[in-house]
């Protein structure tokens, strides 16, 4: 990638101008310029969609319960058109088949300055850390609403498969949910992002790899439920993840060259498992996962550096074990 001098957008109707502060680097650019997905991005493509700002500087025609100075935060959702409301009504606007993206179909935040739909934008707290916040509007929601669609209970067994950028995120969701969570990474990655997530280690705990639990409850798991929960979420494309009898099994990351899981009909039936997916979060998805984030009950492990460091950021994001590197 490289850097270059364009104009500063002017806002359409429906629209707000931002001045970025803020722009996490998610695995999803990476896909969007490797090109590993079927709808390919609109070229020349300017990528983000971890956006936040702490004043919007113009407003589009048609923009009424805004002003400029308000603190935003830019998701991956840019639009989804109420040509197709159906999905809107039913809570499930992210799988609009004329939705825009965000630093995808439309450009990014990897720049001074990017307009978004006001609709779709996320309310920040007025004095809120734009960098802390900034993985909260891609890796928190997607984790959120991942989570939710489980419809585990609080008090079950939550299994997070993969703590990287969106792993140790949705660790820290499902502690704030209540549910009792066991994390697992991938073999050949580094320990430091499970502990750091909230997990412990086999070497401290023999047979309870990773457990965690609200307050007074039961810390150990049955050992024959060893890294099986009533959900398990796959955050990184990870293939190997498994779901207890009646579980469920959550993706919601998408995999890339790897995008693809391996499943036996017959244990599909016979153990009555359920298969899911998860895509980012609609608008109220969006504002919930930003308030547990606002109110201190998830924070995101973050690194910072300057967008003139964007390709070697890259490399390092590649190279094994820095799957959860964020940066600004």
């Amino acid at each position: 990638m490289r850097i270059e001098q364009i104009a500063v957008p002017t806002p359409g109707r429906g629209d707000v101008l931002i001045k970025v502060i803020a722009c996490g680097v998610c695995h999803s650019d990476l896909h969007a310029i490797d090109g590993d997905w079927r709808r390919c991005p609109t070229l020349p493509l300017i990528p983000g969609h971890e956006v936040a700002r702490a004043t919007s500087r113009a407003l589009g025609e048609g923009v009424t319960d805004m002003k400029v100075g308000d603190a935003v935060g830019v998701p991956w959702m840019y639009t989804a058109p109420a040509a197709d409301a159906r999905f809107c009504m039913a809570g499930m606007e992210t799988i609009c088949k004329a939705g825009e993206a965000s630093g995808y179909t439309k450009p990014g935040g990897y720049a001074e300055y990017m307009v978004a739909g006001a609709a779709f934008v996320a309310r920040l707290p007025k004095n809120a850390d734009l960098y802390q916040l900034a993985p909260i509007l891609c890796a928190g929601v997607t984790t959120y609403r991942g989570l939710k669609r489980t419809n585990a209970r609080p008090g079950q067994w939550m299994a997070v498969v993969g703590i990287g950028g969106l792993g140790h995120i949705a660790v820290q969701y499902a502690k704030a949910m209540g549910y009792r969570v066991a994390g697992r990474r991938r073999r050949g990655r580094q320990a430091a992002p499970r502990q750091e997530a909230g997990c412990g280690t086999r070497r401290q705990r023999p047979r309870k790899e990773c457990a965690t639990g609200a307050p007074g409850q039961d810390r150990r798991r049955p050992r024959r439920h060893r890294h099986r929960g009533r959900a398990a979420g796959v955050r990184a494309g990870d293939r190997h993840a498994a779901a207890r009898r009646h579980g469920l099994l959550i993706s919601a990351s998408p995999g890339g060259k790897k995008d693809e899981i391996r499943a036996s009909i017959s244990a599909i039936t016979n153990w009555e498992l359920s298969v899911r997916g998860s895509n980012v979060g609609t608008r109220l998805d969006l504002n919930e996962a930003v308030a547990f984030a606002a109110n201190g009950l998830v924070t995101a492990k973050i690194k910072k550096a300057p967008l003139e460091q964007i390709n070697a950021i890259f490399d390092e994001t590649c190279a094994p074990g820095r799957s959860w590197g964020v940066w600004f």
